[in-house]
């Protein structure tokens, strides 16, 4: 991976510029989540008790805290990534991801019940000892809830993954998904290396090769940006005749 972006120090509040306030970080099941324990997450959309079966696609977000920089450099990225890796082995096929500068996007299916609900406490509790390791950070980073929207593959998985890998696009971090660094279209549009990645089965489907896969999957970016376009395009020229008119 290339080097990330410049940020703000873990716990910088984009919103006051102060720092967070001093909370020792404490049990990620109670902190984290808060319904992990009853099995259930909260849904993005509706936000209604998500019950999380087994083979079930989800996706989650993650927030930092009060909005406030979950990340200060690439290598507190990487370790994110890294503490990605290693708890999802067990629980979790990541299907897409993007990191932002105050929360994490991500597209994943349990490999059994309650998947999401053991992997996000065991994600961030990793990822705090990375902070208390390397720079004796104590103060909790994510809200005590996740989000997680269940995603019908045939109907909603392709576009859910290109709005992930857009994200940073639509964030003004990048002028293409591909120049940025911290999302897995590279691995799903480019073929570059990625541990992290599994492919969806629907994924898989646009292609008999990965050759094939890719091409499709990356032009599936160009028919909707240029559908959006055209939108916006004629959403303009009508604004205009109306204000002519008025």
């Amino acid at each position: 991976m290339r080097a990330g972006l410049a940020a703000h120090p873990v716990g910088f509040d984009a919103r006051a510029h102060t720092p967070f306030c001093k909370s020792r970080f404490t049990s990620p099941r109670d902190r984290v989540n808060a319904a992990a324990a009853r099995g259930v997450v909260r849904c993005a959309m509706p936000r209604l008790a998500c019950p999380e079966e087994a083979h079930a696609t989800l996706h989650v977000v993650q927030r930092a805290r009060e909005r406030r920089a979950c990340f200060s450099c690439t290598g507190d990225r990487a370790a994110y990534l890294e503490a990605l890796r290693e708890c999802t082995a067990r629980e979790c096929a990541v299907h897409a991801y993007a990191l932002m500068g105050n929360h994490v996007h991500l597209l994943i299916t349990a490999l059994r019940a309650g998947g999401a609900a053991r992997l996000m406490p065991a994600l961030a509790a990793s990822y705090a000892r990375y902070l208390a390791a390397a720079y004796g950070h104590e103060d909790r980073v994510w809200e005590e809830a996740y989000d997680a929207s269940p995603v019908h593959a045939r109907r909603h998985l392709l576009a859910c993954m290109r709005y992930i890998e857009e994200n940073p696009v639509r964030a003004g971090l990048a002028a293409h998904p591909g120049g940025y660094p911290w999302s897995s279209y590279r691995a799903n549009a480019l073929g570059e290396d990625d541990a992290l990645v599994t492919p969806h089965p629907h994924y898989c489907s646009l292609g008999r090769s990965p050759d094939e896969r890719r091409a499709a999957y990356a032009a599936l970016f160009a028919q909707w940006s240029g559908a959006a376009a055209c939108k916006r395009r004629t959403s303009t020229i009508y604004a205009k005749k109306d204000g002519a008119q008025n």
